[in-house]
C-alpha cells in the first residue's frame, strides 16, 4: 500500500466510525485511539530499550 492510500484509507475509517456519532463521543473514540498509539510508542521503546546487547 502506497503511503498515501494508507491516509486515505485512515481518513475513511475515522468518517465512517464518527458517522452517527455526538461530538461528545467521537472525543472520546479519539482519546482512546491517542492512548492506544501512546501505549504501542511506549512499548516498541521499551522493547528496543531491554533488547538483548544493548548495554
Amino acid at each position: 500500500m502506497q503511503p498515501c492510500e494508507l491516509t486515505v484509507a485512515i481518513s475513511i475509517l475515522a468518517c465512517c466510525i464518527a458517522e452517527g456519532k455526538s461530538e461528545d463521543e467521537i472525543a472520546l473514540i479519539s482519546s482512546v485511539f491517542s492512548q492506544l498509539g501512546d501505549t504501542l510508542a511506549t512499548l516498541t521503546a521499551q522493547q528496543a530499550l531491554c533488547s538483548p546487547g544493548k548495554e
